[in-house]
Protein backbone atom coordinates (compact mmCIF):
# COMPACT_ATOMS: atom_id res chain seq x y z
CA UNK A 1 0.00 0.00 0.00
CA UNK A 2 1.69 3.19 -0.85
CA UNK A 3 0.40 6.07 0.79
CA UNK A 4 -0.94 8.92 -1.06
CA UNK A 5 0.21 12.74 -0.67
CA UNK A 6 -1.77 13.87 1.91
CA UNK A 7 -2.07 18.42 2.76
CA UNK A 8 -4.37 20.09 5.21
CA UNK A 9 -6.65 22.00 4.00
CA UNK A 10 -7.78 24.86 5.19
CA UNK A 11 -10.37 27.62 4.80
CA UNK A 12 -10.03 31.09 4.85
CA UNK A 13 -11.49 33.82 6.86
CA UNK A 14 -11.05 36.04 9.73
CA UNK A 15 -10.50 34.77 13.32
CA UNK A 16 -13.70 36.29 16.00
CA UNK A 17 -12.55 37.10 19.19
CA UNK A 18 -14.99 34.59 21.17
CA UNK A 19 -15.27 31.27 19.33
CA UNK A 20 -14.34 27.65 19.72
CA UNK A 21 -11.75 26.28 17.43
CA UNK A 22 -12.37 22.64 15.68
CA UNK A 23 -10.51 20.16 13.93
CA UNK A 24 -12.44 17.98 11.49
CA UNK A 25 -10.66 15.02 9.62
CA UNK A 26 -11.68 13.98 6.38
CA UNK A 27 -8.72 11.81 5.69
CA UNK A 28 -8.60 7.83 5.58
CA UNK A 29 -6.36 8.11 9.02
CA UNK A 30 -6.56 8.20 12.98
CA UNK A 31 -4.49 11.48 13.19
CA UNK A 32 -3.37 13.19 16.51
CA UNK A 33 -3.07 17.21 15.69
CA UNK A 34 -0.93 19.92 18.13
CA UNK A 35 -1.40 23.10 18.22
CA UNK A 36 0.74 26.42 18.12
CA UNK A 37 -0.48 29.64 20.23
CA UNK A 38 1.53 32.77 18.67
CA UNK A 39 0.59 35.49 20.98
CA UNK A 40 1.96 39.06 21.69
CA UNK A 41 5.84 37.41 20.77
CA UNK A 42 5.14 34.57 22.80
CA UNK A 43 4.30 31.14 21.89
CA UNK A 44 2.80 28.01 23.46
CA UNK A 45 2.23 24.77 21.60
CA UNK A 46 -0.71 21.88 23.08
CA UNK A 47 -1.51 17.86 22.11
CA UNK A 48 -2.29 15.32 21.33
CA UNK A 49 -5.61 15.67 19.84
CA UNK A 50 -6.65 12.36 19.28
CA UNK A 51 -9.41 12.55 16.05
CA UNK A 52 -10.98 9.48 14.08
CA UNK A 53 -11.63 9.94 10.19
CA UNK A 54 -15.01 11.92 9.92
CA UNK A 55 -14.63 13.38 13.28
CA UNK A 56 -14.24 16.78 14.85
CA UNK A 57 -12.48 17.89 18.15
CA UNK A 58 -12.42 20.72 19.98
CA UNK A 59 -8.79 22.19 20.80
CA UNK A 60 -9.19 25.68 21.76
CA UNK A 61 -11.99 27.18 23.54
CA UNK A 62 -13.26 30.66 24.71
CA UNK A 63 -11.32 33.94 23.65
CA UNK A 64 -9.01 33.66 20.37
CA UNK A 65 -6.59 36.24 21.00
CA UNK A 66 -3.95 34.89 19.53
CA UNK A 67 -1.91 36.91 16.39
CA UNK A 68 -1.56 33.65 14.67
CA UNK A 69 -2.69 29.82 15.00
CA UNK A 70 -0.69 26.53 13.96
CA UNK A 71 -1.06 22.94 13.73
CA UNK A 72 0.90 19.94 13.49
CA UNK A 73 -0.52 17.02 13.12
CA UNK A 74 0.44 13.43 12.38
CA UNK A 75 -0.69 9.63 11.54
CA UNK A 76 -0.94 7.17 14.73
CA UNK A 77 2.14 4.52 14.29
CA UNK A 78 0.15 1.63 13.26
CA UNK A 79 0.10 3.34 9.41
CA UNK A 80 3.96 3.23 8.82
CA UNK A 81 5.34 6.21 7.81
CA UNK A 82 2.77 9.52 8.20
CA UNK A 83 1.43 10.73 4.99
CA UNK A 84 0.67 13.75 6.37
CA UNK A 85 3.89 15.71 5.08
CA UNK A 86 5.73 18.06 7.96
CA UNK A 87 6.89 20.97 6.28
CA UNK A 88 5.37 24.26 7.80
CA UNK A 89 7.61 27.42 8.21
CA UNK A 90 7.84 27.54 12.27
CA UNK A 91 9.59 24.91 14.36
CA UNK A 92 8.13 24.53 17.80
CA UNK A 93 8.20 22.21 20.57
CA UNK A 94 6.14 19.12 21.12
CA UNK A 95 6.64 15.92 23.26
CA UNK A 96 6.08 12.11 22.90
CA UNK A 97 2.81 12.19 25.28
CA UNK A 98 -0.24 14.76 25.93
CA UNK A 99 1.61 17.76 26.28
CA UNK A 100 1.50 21.89 27.24
CA UNK A 101 4.03 23.97 26.38
CA UNK A 102 4.38 28.04 27.60
CA UNK A 103 7.55 28.18 25.73
CA UNK A 104 7.53 26.42 22.71
CA UNK A 105 10.57 28.14 20.47
CA UNK A 106 13.16 26.31 23.29
CA UNK A 107 12.83 22.88 23.91
CA UNK A 108 13.81 21.16 27.05
CA UNK A 109 13.97 17.65 28.17
CA UNK A 110 12.29 15.27 26.18
CA UNK A 111 10.63 18.03 24.44
CA UNK A 112 11.53 17.77 20.77
CA UNK A 113 11.28 20.23 17.65
CA UNK A 114 8.45 19.65 15.43
CA UNK A 115 7.31 21.86 11.99
CA UNK A 116 4.26 23.89 12.69
CA UNK A 117 1.89 24.97 9.98
CA UNK A 118 -0.18 28.10 10.14
CA UNK A 119 -3.53 27.80 9.60
CA UNK A 120 -6.63 30.08 9.15
CA UNK A 121 -9.82 28.55 9.84
CA UNK A 122 -13.27 29.56 8.59
CA UNK A 123 -16.13 31.14 10.36
CA UNK A 124 -19.10 28.58 10.77
CA UNK A 125 -23.06 29.40 11.58
CA UNK A 126 -22.77 29.26 14.40
CA UNK A 127 -19.92 31.91 15.36
CA UNK A 128 -16.87 28.85 16.08
CA UNK A 129 -13.96 28.18 14.02
CA UNK A 130 -13.21 24.84 11.61
CA UNK A 131 -10.34 23.40 10.19
CA UNK A 132 -9.95 20.72 7.64
CA UNK A 133 -7.60 18.02 7.44
CA UNK A 134 -8.09 16.12 3.96
CA UNK A 135 -6.53 14.15 1.70
CA UNK A 136 -5.90 14.88 -2.40
CA UNK A 137 -9.15 12.03 -2.73
CA UNK A 138 -11.22 14.98 -0.82
CA UNK A 139 -13.34 12.47 1.09
CA UNK A 140 -16.49 13.41 2.61
CA UNK A 141 -17.07 12.28 5.87
CA UNK A 142 -18.81 9.27 4.57
CA UNK A 143 -16.48 8.53 2.30
CA UNK A 144 -13.12 9.30 5.16
CA UNK A 145 -15.26 6.96 7.30
CA UNK A 146 -15.30 4.30 4.79
CA UNK A 147 -11.71 4.60 3.46
CA UNK A 148 -10.58 4.60 6.92
CA UNK A 149 -12.07 1.35 7.69
CA UNK A 150 -10.87 -0.26 4.85
CA UNK A 151 -7.04 1.11 5.31
CA UNK A 152 -7.30 -0.73 8.84
CA UNK A 153 -8.73 -4.25 7.26
CA UNK A 154 -5.95 -3.90 5.17
CA UNK A 155 -3.29 -3.50 7.68
CA UNK A 156 -4.77 -6.16 9.89
CA UNK A 157 -4.74 -8.90 7.28
CA UNK A 158 -8.18 -9.06 5.42
CA UNK A 159 -8.23 -7.65 1.55
CA UNK A 160 -10.79 -4.44 1.57
CA UNK A 161 -8.39 -3.02 -1.44
CA UNK A 162 -8.56 -0.45 -3.09
CA UNK A 163 -8.81 1.91 -0.19
CA UNK A 164 -11.16 4.22 -2.25
CA UNK A 165 -13.95 4.93 0.56
CA UNK A 166 -16.55 3.08 -2.09
CA UNK A 167 -18.44 0.63 -0.45
CA UNK A 168 -18.87 -2.47 -1.69
CA UNK A 169 -19.16 -6.38 -1.50
CA UNK A 170 -15.55 -7.06 -1.17
CA UNK A 171 -15.41 -4.74 1.67
CA UNK A 172 -18.08 -5.70 3.65
CA UNK A 173 -16.71 -9.50 3.04
CA UNK A 174 -13.15 -7.92 4.35
CA UNK A 175 -15.28 -6.41 7.78
CA UNK A 176 -17.50 -9.50 8.54
CA UNK A 177 -14.67 -11.30 8.49
CA UNK A 178 -13.05 -9.13 10.70
CA UNK A 179 -15.69 -8.98 13.07
CA UNK A 180 -16.34 -12.22 13.14
CA UNK A 181 -12.45 -13.47 14.07
CA UNK A 182 -12.77 -11.08 16.91
CA UNK A 183 -15.95 -11.77 18.30
CA UNK A 184 -17.81 -8.59 17.95
CA UNK A 185 -20.98 -7.79 16.77
CA UNK A 186 -21.73 -6.16 13.33
CA UNK A 187 -23.62 -2.65 15.31
CA UNK A 188 -20.29 -2.09 16.72
CA UNK A 189 -19.00 -0.19 13.83
CA UNK A 190 -21.48 2.72 14.14
CA UNK A 191 -20.08 3.00 17.92
CA UNK A 192 -17.96 6.00 18.94
CA UNK A 193 -14.73 3.50 19.67
CA UNK A 194 -14.63 1.49 16.63
CA UNK A 195 -11.22 2.59 15.09
CA UNK A 196 -10.30 2.37 18.72
CA UNK A 197 -11.20 -0.80 18.70
CA UNK A 198 -9.50 -1.86 15.11
CA UNK A 199 -6.51 -0.49 16.07
CA UNK A 200 -6.61 -2.41 18.99
CA UNK A 201 -6.97 -5.49 16.77
CA UNK A 202 -3.86 -4.68 14.50
CA UNK A 203 -1.57 -4.49 17.53
CA UNK A 204 -1.85 -7.61 18.22
CA UNK A 205 -0.78 -10.60 16.68
CA UNK A 206 -2.53 -12.27 14.46
CA UNK A 207 -3.28 -16.11 12.46
CA UNK A 208 -3.24 -14.40 8.73
CA UNK A 209 -0.34 -12.44 7.56
CA UNK A 210 3.21 -11.15 8.96
CA UNK A 211 2.61 -9.82 12.50
CA UNK A 212 5.95 -7.61 14.10
CA UNK A 213 5.84 -7.30 17.95
CA UNK A 214 8.14 -5.03 19.87
CA UNK A 215 9.58 -7.15 23.17
CA UNK A 216 11.97 -4.29 23.92
CA UNK A 217 11.98 -0.77 26.07
CA UNK A 218 12.64 1.30 22.32
CA UNK A 219 10.64 2.31 19.71
CA UNK A 220 11.38 0.23 15.98
CA UNK A 221 11.44 1.53 12.52
CA UNK A 222 10.62 -1.54 10.23
CA UNK A 223 10.66 -2.11 6.60
CA UNK A 224 9.36 -5.48 4.84
CA UNK A 225 9.79 -6.55 1.00
CA UNK A 226 7.96 -8.79 -1.09
CA UNK A 227 8.40 -10.63 -4.32
CA UNK A 228 5.38 -11.58 -6.54
CA UNK A 229 7.46 -13.67 -9.09
CA UNK A 230 8.00 -10.61 -11.15
CA UNK A 231 10.12 -7.91 -9.13
CA UNK A 232 10.96 -7.53 -5.40
CA UNK A 233 9.44 -4.48 -3.91
CA UNK A 234 10.86 -2.75 -0.34
CA UNK A 235 8.42 -0.65 1.85
CA UNK A 236 8.73 1.82 4.96
CA UNK A 237 9.03 2.46 7.31
CA UNK A 238 6.71 1.23 9.46
CA UNK A 239 6.79 2.43 13.34
CA UNK A 240 6.39 -0.19 16.34
CA UNK A 241 5.99 1.08 19.60
CA UNK A 242 7.22 -0.54 22.70
CA UNK A 243 5.28 -3.40 23.90
CA UNK A 244 2.97 -3.21 20.56
CA UNK A 245 2.37 -5.21 17.57
CA UNK A 246 1.67 -4.41 13.85
CA UNK A 247 0.76 -6.07 10.88
CA UNK A 248 2.68 -4.65 7.97
CA UNK A 249 0.36 -4.07 4.73
CA UNK A 250 0.88 -7.50 2.35
CA UNK A 251 -1.72 -7.88 0.21
CA UNK A 252 -2.35 -10.49 -2.17
CA UNK A 253 0.23 -14.08 -1.66
CA UNK A 254 4.10 -12.92 -2.86
CA UNK A 255 6.18 -15.78 -3.47
CA UNK A 256 8.91 -14.45 -0.71
CA UNK A 257 8.34 -11.86 2.05
CA UNK A 258 11.11 -10.24 4.02
CA UNK A 259 11.77 -8.52 6.87
CA UNK A 260 14.36 -5.72 8.75
CA UNK A 261 13.70 -4.01 11.88
CA UNK A 262 16.24 -1.40 14.23
CA UNK A 263 15.82 0.25 17.18
CA UNK A 264 15.90 3.70 17.26
CA UNK A 265 16.30 6.48 20.01
CA UNK A 266 13.55 9.70 20.53
CA UNK A 267 15.32 11.34 17.33
CA UNK A 268 15.19 8.47 15.23
CA UNK A 269 18.65 7.35 15.14
CA UNK A 270 19.91 3.40 15.43
CA UNK A 271 20.44 1.69 19.03
CA UNK A 272 23.38 0.17 19.97
CA UNK A 273 23.84 -2.66 22.50
CA UNK A 274 27.50 -3.88 23.23
CA UNK A 275 28.52 -1.49 20.55
CA UNK A 276 26.15 -3.06 17.72
CA UNK A 277 23.76 -1.86 16.14
CA UNK A 278 19.96 -3.22 17.50
CA UNK A 279 18.65 -4.26 14.50
CA UNK A 280 16.73 -7.69 12.92
CA UNK A 281 17.83 -8.66 9.44
CA UNK A 282 19.33 -11.02 7.01
CA UNK A 283 21.40 -11.97 3.80
CA UNK A 284 18.87 -10.46 1.49
CA UNK A 285 20.39 -6.54 0.31
CA UNK A 286 17.37 -4.39 -0.41
CA UNK A 287 17.16 -0.78 -1.12
CA UNK A 288 15.72 1.41 1.15
CA UNK A 289 16.20 5.42 2.38
CA UNK A 290 15.60 6.81 5.17
CA UNK A 291 12.16 8.48 5.11
CA UNK A 292 8.99 6.52 3.75
CA UNK A 293 9.49 4.67 0.38
CA UNK A 294 8.27 2.33 -1.71
CA UNK A 295 11.09 0.45 -4.02
CA UNK A 296 10.64 -1.72 -6.74
CA UNK A 297 13.71 -1.84 -8.91
CA UNK A 298 16.52 -3.24 -6.17
CA UNK A 299 20.00 -3.06 -8.38
CA UNK A 300 22.96 -0.60 -7.54
CA UNK A 301 21.11 0.94 -4.40
CA UNK A 302 24.37 3.26 -3.74
CA UNK A 303 24.54 4.72 -7.04
CA UNK A 304 20.89 6.05 -6.84
CA UNK A 305 21.22 7.36 -3.74
CA UNK A 306 19.35 4.46 -2.09
CA UNK A 307 20.95 2.38 0.86
CA UNK A 308 21.54 -1.23 1.13
CA UNK A 309 20.60 -3.15 4.05
CA UNK A 310 20.25 -7.03 4.95
CA UNK A 311 16.64 -8.30 4.81
CA UNK A 312 15.67 -11.49 6.41
CA UNK A 313 13.54 -14.02 4.55
CA UNK A 314 9.92 -15.16 6.11
CA UNK A 315 8.43 -18.19 5.03
CA UNK A 316 4.60 -17.47 5.00
CA UNK A 317 4.09 -21.37 3.81
CA UNK A 318 2.18 -22.62 6.92
CA UNK A 319 0.20 -19.19 6.84
CA UNK A 320 0.29 -16.43 9.19
CA UNK A 321 3.93 -15.53 11.06
CA UNK A 322 4.87 -13.23 14.04
CA UNK A 323 8.27 -11.81 14.34
CA UNK A 324 8.83 -11.13 17.45
CA UNK A 325 11.85 -8.66 18.53
CA UNK A 326 13.44 -8.83 21.85
CA UNK A 327 16.72 -7.57 23.55
CA UNK A 328 19.64 -9.88 23.31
Amino acid sequence: MSLPAAAISLFASSLPAFADLKLCNRMSYVVEAAIGIDEKSATATRGWFRIDPAACRVVLQGALTADRILLNARALGVYGASPIPQNGSDTLCIAPDNFVIAAARQCRGNQTPASFTQITPTRTDDGNLVAYLAEDSEYDDEQARLAGIQRLLVIAGYDAAPIDGVDGPKTQAALSAFLKSRGLAADIVQSQNFFATMIDAVQKPSSTGLTWCNDTPHKIMAAVATDDGKAVTSRGWYRIDPGKCLHPDVIGQPKQVYSFAEAVDGESRAIKYRDKPLNWGGPKQLCTRESKFEISEQGDCGTRGLAAIGFAPVDMSSGGQTLRFAMP
